[in-house]
């Protein structure tokens, strides 16, 4: 999709920025270290919730699955009230994004991940990071040519921030209470989608799984890696197509909970496939195209689910 313009600032430095081999330089500059390869309670939501609440400390994990359309963001508030950002959906909806963060209360966002360089879930992120204070910027180590991307790397740049690699094995240090850890990407690959940065995120009894656009050789080498993947709730790889959720990942992870990012499409997104795959495994899914936003609230012990709609 093409870029929308900002601003007449942001066309001019968009103009200076060359392609691939600037935009490589540029990547190396942000990444640091470039020379480094890189009991659950049944679920709420039968009717309409004002899930908006603000990031104070209340004691509880909440992880939202914001309604973004066809791509993908999850925002997350710690027990503590830190923010984390995964993803931003398209560039079509970077005011969408802002607007969101302001009714959710957010004045600082302590993490962002970028899960890998489709304008479908990094498209967003630019605006974010040009209008709040970030404190620290994950993705994986890998570019694409694209106006999205180089807007992206250009506003991370511009407020003084690097980016940190997000690769299989790192701990995210972000709130005491809860556990974050990235399982994806184990290997690797020129394909961006497997390069998707996968986090497990564990809070006392309570574990999410957020795969970004994972597909099966991903899933393939995370499950090689003897990484715990097991969760009660999973976030649907890849919009919920058939290149993702294989069934040998889906039993490992054995959720009882599955969220679809998805919004209208051309794709035939979710897959049909998929759906029945989920039902097979006795997994309850909740889709944004049709509850809207969805929050997950977990006390530690206890999962309560709330929609839009």
């Amino acid at each position: 999709m093409k870029k929308r313009n900002r601003s007449a600032m942001n066309r001019h430095r968009l103009q200076r920025v060359s392609k691939v081999g600037a935009l490589w330089l540029l990547l190396c500059f942000l990444i640091s270290g470039c020379g480094i390869q890189l009991g659950v309670e049944p679920a709420q939501g039968d009717a309409a919730s004002p899930l908006p609440a603000g990031t104070k400390a209340d004691g509880q994990l909440r992880v939202i699955f914001l309604d973004v359309g066809q791509g993908a963001s999850q925002l997350l508030i710690s027990p503590s009230g830190r923010t984390m950002l995964i993803d931003a959906g398209n560039n079509s909806e970077e005011q969408r994004m802002v607007d969101y963060l302001r009714e959710y209360g957010v004045e600082r966002i302590d993490i962002v991940v970028g899960t890998h360089p489709d304008a479908d879930h990094i498209g967003g992120l630019d605006a974010v990071i040009d209008h709040y204070e970030v404190g620290a910027v994950y993705m994986p180590k890998i570019q694409a040519n694209t106006k999205t991307f180089e807007s992206l790397l250009q506003s991370i740049r511009d407020r003084g921030l690097k980016v940190k690699t997000a690769k299989s094995g790192l701990k995210l240090d972000w709130d005491e209470q809860v556990d974050v850890r990235l399982v994806a990407p184990v290997e690797q690959s020129d394909d961006s989608n497997n390069m998707s940065a996968v986090i497990k995120v564990a809070f006392g009894e309570t574990s999410f799984l957020l795969t970004g656009d994972a597909e099966r050789e991903s899933e393939k080498a995370m499950l090689a890696s003897g990484a715990d993947v097991q969760a009660d709730v999973l976030l649907v790889g890849h919009h919920g197509s058939t290149s993702s959720t294989s069934l040998s990942f889906l039993r490992k992870v054995s959720p009882k909970y599955a969220v679809i990012q998805v919004g209208e499409n051309s794709y035939g997104h979710p897959k049909q496939e998929i759906l029945d795959r989920l039902k097979k495994q006795n997994v309850q899914v909740y889709r944004n195209d049709r509850q809207g936003t969805i929050e997950v609230v977990s006390d530690g012990r206890e999962i309560r689910i709330t929609t839009e709609r």
